[in-house]
């Protein structure tokens, strides 16, 4: 839990000088806004490593302005790219998997693991093992492997520090010298673009209706989570293994102006909530400095001009994902790791128009269905699990 890491910090916040920062997955939305911060306060740090997975021309772009000591591309075919784009600059150049993992484990002050999907587990998880202070903004690492990653930070001195706006709320809010005191938390959604849709008007969506985010500018996979609200469902199973509360002390909440990211609730009735405009730039930035605060652009909130903040319960009937989430949270295992290979491969089918939007927690739900749940002791039974729901899935896709 990332209550019994925290003491760990002390040391690593009070050296002076600029930061050292490795960022997984430059090229990524959150990437993108955490470059945006350090072009902003320079001085603040260094850059030890960039990496991403196949945008070359980004990474390269982004590599000449920050001048880091290393840079990679998961995808190794494009080597020869990247080499053609940097080569002769005096800056390291790699590629593939292994170089991501060798990304991560440069030493660095702090890691912001930014990597989409479960392709950033073995790096984030590189990170933890090197005792690293780590911006987590891959909440599939822990769906996939929560109690190995959970485990791996107790035992390496890692901090996990999330970078969801959601968890980065509870964050902000939660006593963590009191957990005791806590009695419930509350995670807050948008409902996404679909919110007030009908189950018939959600079976004819399209892809570019389902990435059409009202609040938030975000990468395609995470905009379908959200329209889905699986990214909710993945929340849960993300808050579970962040913060020391049970499973049902964990509650949703639908607010559609994005403005109250979560909420803790306390033992004597008390509510305290984060709240901002909706920017990813806010919870990277106290990600990037924490326990201090560093000047971050995002749009200041006059409550008197938004008037008015709603809340209400989500439609289980109408967003499945979150019932699926919930119940794979309960059984535990590697259905989690299940649950979120299943998802991403149907996301990836509907955002190839193979199949429709309503498809895919059908899709997840039968691939769970399919497969054995079982306990998960090693990061091979993650990997294994992984592939074997991938498959699953993609027959079910076809």
């Amino acid at each position: 839990m990332v209550i019994s890491v925290l003491p760990a910090l002390a040391a690593q916040t009070e050296t002076s000088g600029p930061i050292r920062l490795t960022i997984l997955g430059s090229t990524g939305s959150v990437g993108c806004n955490t470059i945006d911060l350090v072009e902003r306060n320079r001085s603040a740090f260094e850059i030890e490593a960039l990496t991403a997975f196949c945008n070359v021309d980004l990474l390269a772009a982004q590599a000449r302005r920050l001048r880091p000591n290393l840079v990679v591309v998961g995808d190794a075919g494009r080597y020869g790219d990247l080499k053609a784009a940097l080569g002769g600059d005096g800056i390291e150049l790699a590629a593939g998997p292994e170089a991501l993992v060798d990304a991560a484990s440069r030493p660095a002050d702090r890691v912001m693991a930014a990597i989409v999907g479960a392709a950033g587990l073995e790096p984030t998880l590189a990170a933890v093992r090197h005792g690293r202070i780590v911006a987590f903004a891959n909440k599939e690492c822990l769906v996939c492997a929560g109690d190995l990653m959970m485990r791996d930070v107790k035992t390496h001195g890692a901090t996990l520090i999330p970078v969801d706006s959601e968890h980065n709320a509870i964050f902000q809010v939660f006593d963590f010298d009191r957990p005791e005191s806590v009695e419930r938390v509350i995670l807050t959604a948008s409902g996404g673009p679909f919110r007030d849709r009908t189950l018939a008007e959600m079976a004819t969506a399209t892809p570019e209706e389902a990435v059409a985010h009202p609040n938030w500018d975000m990468g395609a996979k995470i905009s379908v989570d959200s329209a889905t609200m699986m990214n909710k469902g993945l929340e849960l199973i993300e808050a579970y293994h962040l913060f020391p509360v049970a499973a049902d002390a964990i509650e949703i909440l639908v607010h559609p102006q994005s403005v109250v990211h979560s909420l803790v609730g306390y033992v004597d009735g008390s509510l305290l909530a984060q709240l901002g405009s909706p920017d990813m730039r806010t919870p990277i930035a106290y990600a990037l400095q924490w326990p201090r605060r560093m000047t971050a652009p995002a749009e200041r909130l006059d409550l008197a001009e938004l008037g008015k903040l709603t809340f209400y319960a989500p439609d289980i009937q109408r967003f499945p994902a979150l019932g699926l989430a919930r119940e794979a949270l309960q059984m535990g295992g590697v259905a989690p790791t299940i649950l979120n290979a299943a998802n991403e491969v149907a996301v990836h089918g509907f955002l190839r128009r193979q199949i429709g939007f309503l498809d895919i927690a059908r899709i997840v739900e039968s691939t769970l269905e399919k497969m054995t749940n079982r306990d998960l002791e090693r990061i091979e039974d993650v990997l294994e699990t992984d592939r074997a729901a991938r498959r699953v899935a993609q027959e079910l896709l076809q």
